[in-house]
This record gives C-alpha cells, sequence and structure tokens, in this order.
C-alpha cells in the first residue's frame, strides 16, 4: 500500500491528529519535569491510572472520564502528602502509586471480565482511538496548552531556581500543584498513545533529547516538540505497514532520536575542543 492511500483511511488520521497533539503536549510538559528532577511523578500518576481505568471498565463507564478525576485526585494526594505529612516527593510518589497499582490489581482480580480491555490501556493503541477519544483529546491538549502559556513565567522562573522565584513573589505551592495537575491530564491523555507502562517514556525521552542539542530554553522546547510530534508520526506509520504495536514503535523511535542527539552532542564537543 502507497503512504498516500494509507492517509485516506479516518482512523489513521484521528490516530495523527490525536498523536501530535498529545505528543507535542508531553513534550513541553516534560521538559519542565525532567529539569526540575520530577520525572517519577509521571511513572507514579500512570500507576494510578491503571486503578482508576480498572475502577472505571469495573462500574461500566467510560475508563478515561473516571481517570481523570481520580488521576487528579492523585496528584492532589501527592501534594498533600509532601506537604503536610512531611514527606519527601519521591516517597510520596511511592505511596500514592503503590495504592493506585493495588487497586487496580484487586479490581482486575475480582471483575474478570474486562481483563482483556485492561490490557488494552496498559500497553496503548492509538489506531484505535475513537471519536469521543479524540474529541477529549484535542480539546484537554489545548487548555494545557493554554495553561502552561498562560504561567510559562511562572513555571519557568520556578524550574530554574524555586527559592528565587519565591523571594521575588511567585506563588511556587501554587505553581507546583498547577505542574502536578497538568502532568495528571497529560498522563491520562498519553495512555491512548503509548499505553499505561510506556506513558512515562513519552514525557521523558523528547525533553532529554532537545536537552542534549538545544542552546537556550525556548530551543530546548521547540526541539523536544519536533522530536516527539515526529516520532509519533512515524511511529504510527511503521505500525501500521509493519504490523507492530503503535505504543512501542512510538518510543522505540524517541529512544534513537534521543541516540541520535546524545552522540551530535559528543561531535560537537569534539569538535570544539
Amino acid at each position: 500500500m502507497e503512504p498516500v492511500n494509507f492517509l485516506h483511511y479516518a482512523f489513521v488520521q484521528k490516530a495523527f491528529l490525536a498523536g501530535a497533539f498529545i505528543g507535542g503536549l508531553c513534550a513541553l510538559l516534560g521538559l519542565f519535569l525532567v529539569l526540575r528532577r520530577l520525572s517519577l511523578i509521571a511513572d507514579g500518576l500512570s500507576h494510578v491510572s491503571f486503578g482508576a481505568i480498572a475502577l472505571g471498565l469495573a462500574l461500566g463507564f467510560y475508563p478515561l472520564t473516571v481517570a481523570i478525576p481520580v488521576v487528579l485526585l492523585g496528584s492532589y494526594l501527592i501534594l498533600k502528602l509532601t506537604e503536610k505529612a512531611r514527606i519527601y516527593g519521591d516517597a510520596a510518589i511511592g505511596i500514592v502509586s503503590a495504592v493506585g497499582i493495588a487497586g487496580g490489581v484487586i479490581l482486575a482480580s475480582v471483575s474478570r471480565g474486562f481483563n482483556v480491555d485492561l490490557l488494552s490501556y496498559l500497553f496503548g493503541n492509538i489506531l484505535a482511538i475513537s471519536d469521543l477519544e479524540l474529541v477529549l483529546s484535542v480539546i484537554l491538549s489545548l487548555a494545557v496548552f493554554i495553561l502552561i502559556g498562560f504561567f510559562y513565567h511562572d513555571l519557568f522562573a520556578t524550574t530554574f531556581d524555586e527559592e528565587s522565584a519565591r523571594v521575588s513573589g511567585v506563588k511556587t505551592r501554587r505553581v507546583n500543584a498547577i505542574l502536578l495537575f497538568l502532568t495528571a491530564i497529560t498522563v491520562v491523555l498519553a495512555i491512548r498513545v503509548v499505553g499505561i507502562m510506556l506513558v512515562s517514556a513519552l514525557l521523558i525521552l523528547p525533553a532529554v533529547t532537545a536537552l542534549q542539542v538545544a542552546r537556550g530554553f525556548r530551543g530546548a522546547m521547540i526541539t523536544a516538540v519536533l522530536a516527539s510530534v515526529s516520532s509519533v508520526l512515524a511511529g504510527i506509520t511503521l505500525a501500521f505497514f509493519l504490523d507492530l504495536p503503535a505504543g512501542a514503535t512510538i518510543v522505540m523511535l524517541n529512544f534513537f532520536l534521543f541516540v541520535l542527539a546524545l552522540f551530535c552532542r559528543r561531535v560537537r564537543i569534539i569538535s570544539l575542543s
């Protein structure tokens, strides 16, 4: 089949559109998380989403509509555990993550009828994205993009020097809460692209790729978005023609771009020395 004909399929068009929005969103948000050494949050919230999706399937509701409020609640609990219980961030993430995945396992064991559906969310399948999921992906992605733009300066200041940002009047606690909530929404959206097991990779790999080659933060943002969106679109294409799992293919392409960026950085350093 020729690539042009392949693009005529409605399900491919939906996958491309949703993948481009979610891939770009993951790249932008992932850059803030990586620079703040909060990459573990994405992994923790993806585990919470496992329990949330299992709950939605058990109750007979649409899984992602249940996952969004539950994962938002999970991010709020992480924030409160860190602030009120005097627990370090990684420990708070571990607690909420463990509870989320344990709840999902229990629900999966007592409700055997939806195990196959749950597996599809574990590994993702963007080529099977529905119209409702496409609409949710585009609307929520646009909302998160707008919020990132609106709070950009506060996020930037808090990312590079939280103490100085606080002294200069930035409400860093509010900024941290916004970052967590945006991450929660992004994690839920990315589940359909690469699955629960690989969500953190879609947030981390484009960011670390961009940081290898970009000069300046804005350059890193542009590079991360380009790397993420191109890997998503190429991954969907390869998955279709080679009959491969789309989520895993997207992640492997992201890793290839990271290795390529690392190589280019080493070459540049050698040439300057």
